[in-house]
């Protein structure tokens, strides 16, 4: 059977079959733009009459090394053939000629990463002809300088700076200020220079030939696919090389063909906020280039309510109709020709963080969406973004007062962000790749070429553009804080300089910009983490937490971060590190006496002055999490990490001896020679303790096991706690941890430490302490012998940083500056396992030390607390593994309530679908 390479609008039904009725094999055949206009054509809304080339045509030319199918040009034919009759008018008619564009569209939406050529079909004698024929000159020859222009960009690689500076010089010859106001005598001049420029560069006219000017269009837009911009987009966007890109041939209608003609793009709903109100901008007697490249001052869609009432009613009827259909916010573009509108394009529209939020909770809540599809429209990273820095109220305020203000425009893509001024994009990547500074790319207004630049940058600045700018769509895709459209500034590309009013910032000096409302900023203003109040996302989280299965806990040292906890929805405390506790100005000294201690009596008399602390400690922790459960896990580092620096203490005991030898006093030498004695007498401690491996030596279990004492101390300090608080009314709810075993011997050892010590506590407050006791699966060693320590462990808690350690043989800080990115960056390695769990091997472990645990003790509870807890594909693995719960870093605590809800409804989906034959 033949393949059909190409499919009219008219012809989704076909092409649906083609498909099996899957909508998503739709989309890959056709692109989501050309599965669209179609869609669109069959819903009756007005479509410009077109036809698309398959991405499985774009793939096999990729594949052949640059060579069409066979069959596609005689299918292109045909589809033309219909095409002209469909429309009246022939390709290459000197009169009323047949003009259509060429565009990209992949199954995901990838704006302005691939390539567009429009009015193919024009050449010097059709233009001609269409003057002489009575058409209007402007608009003929502004037609053909943008053909000339995009074909001389897009097809044969010329550069379009040449271009843009003969524009520049045109409007000063004419004296205007825009493109659009160029005379019919200057577009003449600028369409000769733009052909000189063409036979320069490339040695070669613009070919006369409308059929050679749609095949060479249609190549270009497939080796588009392959360009840097897609992708790095692709790449940041996590979409498949596979994929390829559709091509749409598409009549042309014209928003450039005189006064009662726009052209546009608009959204159904605020891309800033989600609010529910039609937004976006348009240009009169303009091309769409003209609006999302931000040359030029765009007006707003609610002013085309003003000038063109009747079309602004259809166009907000249709896009009321399409979000309905589509059941989401849509972004669409419109051209307006000649009175009459017509939809070029729609399709799910790119929003920030808050948008995505409150689009999915009020589509919910209007009946348009189920709750379970909403909870899965919002991204983990979405949730995560509501926790990134604003500026500090204080701060800014002082930058106010001080006069670091310079300009506001629009507030497209919310978030603070501060950082050095770079230029261009190549800049930006540089900085912050080699010399990792925070950069802010400042430019008049970006391009698809400067995408590697924005996705390094932590913030966007353009002096022009609009809503729906190429900069505004692309910072609202990747999160990054956005302002656009700051009209006041003068970016001179040529000095390195921006100008606002009187002040000249040069480039690589530091500025402060507000996504939220669209200020600038001179300097740095201090930021801080946002308290979450946002109603729609503490609706959705609300939501998410009646999906989910796993609970999602919180590793917190200190009361305020267990109330910070709490505060963002966390129900335990899976992780406190109790040696965190100890590095305080008041407590190192006397942990420091407990590890010099010659015997066990000095180091009783140092952990008796400990024990006090860590009682208020544990009782904080309480008190912050009345009902919830805590888990304390016991010391855990090695004990050289609280002593001096060895080699400083070297270098003093050297220095003291020198200076015992140029002593001038008895006094002076007997205080010289005290100090180096008590010295000496730490060097050598501190050498007695010195391992050459220290995170595989004496630490965790194994320290406890031969210093009783400090496990004492602590599970003394942890029960008194819970007497104090239960006298408040608190109810405490302790967990006993135990780190880093290996053998079960390690594990009852401590186990008869904590019974004993619960009844000695019994005995002295008349109090019966309820807790549970259990351990951390660190080693590969505890995950295989799970079934021996589940006979005395009631819980385990995974500590998958240390487990991925052991599993893989190698230290996480040594392979991520050594191999690691390089396995990553080659394809060894599909993830780095310190950021996603290893599903086969650290999840296999895991996996079978729970069914082993389980076996045995089948109320077992089990969770994960290392830096895994908090990553939304490694919550989905521990879901699948039955885990009861995950708990990460308080600031994690919404991304991990939204990431379970997400992994709940696939495995509830999974569970449904029919087994594979």
């Amino acid at each position: 059977m033949v393949p059909k390479w190409v499919y009219r609008f008219d012809e989704l039904d076909v092409a649906t079959g083609h498909c099996a009725n899957d909508w998503d094999e739709v989309r890959g055949l056709l692109g989501g733009k050309g599965a669209n206009l179609a869609d669109m054509t069959r819903l009756g809304i007005p479509v410009p009459p077109g036809f698309t080339i398959t991405s499985r045509a774009c793939n096999a030319y990729l594949d052949t090394g640059g060579g069409l199918p066979p069959e596609l040009s005689g299918q292109t034919s045909k589809a033309l053939a219909w095409l002209e009759e469909e429309t009246g008018k022939q390709l290459g008619d000197a009169v009323d000629p047949l003009l259509v564009s060429c565009r990209s569209g992949a199954k995901f939406s990838m704006p302005g990463m691939m390539d567009t050529v429009l009015n193919i079909g024009l050449n010097s004698e059709i233009v001609d002809s269409m003057i002489t024929g009575g058409k209007d000159a402007r608009f003929i020859l502004d037609s053909y300088r943008r053909l000339i222009q995009m074909f001389g960009t897009v097809v044969l690689d010329v550069p379009d700076e040449p271009f843009q500076e003969t524009l520049r010089e045109a409007r000063r010859k004419d004296n205007v200020t825009s493109d659009s106001e160029l005379s019919a005598g200057v577009l003449s001049y600028v369409i000769d220079s733009f052909m000189a420029r063409l036979e320069d560069t490339t040695g070669r006219p613009l070919p006369p030939d409308p059929q050679t000017q749609l095949s060479m269009a249609t190549e270009a837009v497939f080796r588009s696919w392959n360009g840097r911009r897609a992708k790095d987009y692709r790449k940041a966007s996590h979409i498949p090389d596979s994929l390829g890109t559709a091509v749409n041939i598409q009549t042309m209608v014209f928003g450039n063909s005189g006064a009662n003609s726009a052209t546009g793009v608009a959204v159904s709903r605020s891309a800033t906020t989600g609010a529910p109100h039609i937004e976006g901008d348009f240009l009169m007697n303009a091309q769409g280039e003209d609006v999302v490249a931000g040359i030029r001052e765009t007006n707003t869609i609610d002013d085309l309510s003003e000038v063109m009432p009747e079309q602004y009613e259809d166009l907000t009827r249709y896009a009321r109709q399409l979000e309905l259909h589509y059941s989401d916010m849509q972004d669409i573009e419109f051209t307006i020709d000649d009175g009459e509108l017509w939809i070029l394009q729609t399709r799910n529209g790119k929003r920030t963080a808050q948008a995505a939020v409150r689009i999915a909770v009020d589509l919910a809540s209007e009946g348009t969406i189920t709750r379970d599809i909403a909870l899965e429209r919002v991204s983990p990273e979405q949730v995560e973004f509501f926790l990134h820095p604003q500026f500090d109220a204080d701060a800014k305020q002082l930058a106010l007062d001080e006069g670091t203000y310079l300009t506001t425009g629009l507030n497209v893509s919310p978030g603070a962000a501060v950082g050095l001024i770079a230029l261009d994009a190549d800049l930006a990547e540089s900085w912050a790749q080699d010399r990792h500074e925070s950069v802010i790319l400042v430019r008049p207004e970006t391009k698809p070429d400067d995408v590697h630049g924005m996705l390094a940058a932590v913030g966007v600045l353009t002096s022009s553009g609009g809503r729906t700018s190429h900069a505004a769509l692309v910072a609202r895709q990747f999160g990054r804080p956005a302002v656009v459209g700051a009209s006041e500034i003068q970016v001179d590309l040529g000095e390195r300089r921006i100008v606002v009013g009187r002040t000249v910032i040069n480039e690589g000096d530091r500025i402060s910009i507000d996504g939220t409302t669209g200020e600038v900023f001179l300097g740095a203003i201090d930021t801080k983490v946002p308290d979450i109040d946002d109603v729609w996302l503490m609706k959705l989280l609300e939501w998410a937490d009646e999906v989910r299965r796993l609970g999602v806990w919180a590793n917190a040292d200190h009361p305020h971060d267990a109330e910070l906890a709490v505060k963002l929805g966390a129900t335990g405390i899976g992780l406190c590190r109790t040696e965190h506790m100890f590095f305080g100005t008041e407590r190192l000294p006397i942990m420091q006496e407990m590890v010099m201690a010659a015997n066990a009596d000095e180091r009783r008399s140092a952990l008796t002055r400990l024990l006090p602390l860590q009682r208020r400690d544990f009782a904080g922790l309480f008190r912050a999490m009345d009902g919830y459960e805590v888990i304390i896990r016991l010391l855990d580092p090695p004990l050289h990490e609280f002593l001096p620096n060895r080699d400083r203490l070297a270098d003093e005991l050297t220095d003291l001896k020198i200076r015992l030898t140029k002593a001038g006093t008895l006094d002076e030498v007997n205080t010289l020679f005290a100090k180096a004695e008590e010295v000496e007498k730490v060097l050598e401690r501190v050498e007695a303790l010195r391992e050459s491996n220290p995170m595989l030596g004496l630490r965790g279990v194994r320290l406890a096991v031969l210093s009783p004492e400090m496990p004492r101390m602590q599970i003394r300090a942890i029960f008194e706690a819970v007497s104090l608080v239960h006298e408040e009314g608190i109810v405490a709810k302790p967990s006993i941890m135990v780190p880093l075993t290996s053998v079960i011997g390690e594990l009852t050892t401590l186990e008869a430490v904590a019974r004993d010590m619960a009844a000695t506590i019994r005995d002295e407050k008349g109090m019966e302490i309820d807790y549970r006791f259990g351990t951390m699966i660190e080693t590969p060693r505890a995950a295989l012998t799970a079934a021996q320590l589940a006979e005395t462990a009631e819980f385990f808690s995974f500590g998958t940083n240390d487990l991925t350690q052991m599993t893989f043989g190698i230290s996480r800080d040594d392979a991520e500056h050594s191999f690691l990115l390089d396995y990553l960056a080659s394809g060894v390695l599909e993830a780095n396992p310190f950021n996603t769990l290893d599903r086969e091997g650290v999840g296999g472990l895991i996996r079978n030390a729970v069914e082993a645990g389980r076996h045995v003790r089948p109320d077992l509870h089990v969770g994960i607390c290392g830096e895994h807890g908090g990553d939304p594909a490694s919550i989905a693995i521990v879901d699948e593994c039955g885990l009861d719960y995950v708990s990460c870093s308080p600031l994690r605590v919404p991304v991990a309530r939204i990431a379970a809800a997400q992994s709940a409804l696939r495995l509830a989906r999974s569970s449904q679908e029919p087994a594979a034959m």
